[in-house]
């Protein structure tokens, strides 16, 4: 935990600094996709972080399952539906992100008439997997 966060501040200081020399021509600058507050992070001296990407097919769907941590999923292109026991359904949109909550029955959808592809970050405690299949 401690590396993820220190890795954590490590970018926020640097967003900070970008921002600052982004006023220089030539120089990039980062935009903020996503700040939302989570509970259920990992708390081992280690952590596993994974980026996955994964593509839907009009009507594909994930299994249902849950996470043991939260998920961050990021839309690249298409639109991802996700319904979650207990909360309303959810689209995101390409250029979207959310984190999903950990331990929440859920299944993702492409809901749409083309490709939806999608970018998953997972930050777990080492060798968790990353869904647990609902029976």
């Amino acid at each position: 935990m401690r590396n993820a966060f220190g890795i954590f501040c490590l970018l926020v200081s640097g967003m900070a600094a970008a921002n600052a020399l982004a006023q220089q021509e030539g120089i990039a600058k980062p935009d903020l996709l996503l700040d939302q507050k989570v509970d259920g992070l990992p708390r081992d001296a280690v952590q596993s972080v994974r980026v996955m990407t994964a593509s839907f097919r009009p009507g594909d769907r994930t299994v249902p399952h849950t996470h043991r941590f939260p998920v961050t999923v990021y839309v690249l292109e298409g639109a991802f539906t996700l319904e979650m026991k207990g909360h309303a359904p959810v689209t995101l949109r390409a250029g979207e992100a959310m984190v999903e909550p950990p331990h929440v029955e859920m299944t993702g959808f492409n809901r749409t008439d083309g490709e939806t592809k999608v970018v998953i970050f997972y930050v777990s405690a080492p060798d968790t997997p990353f869904l647990d299949l609902l029976h």
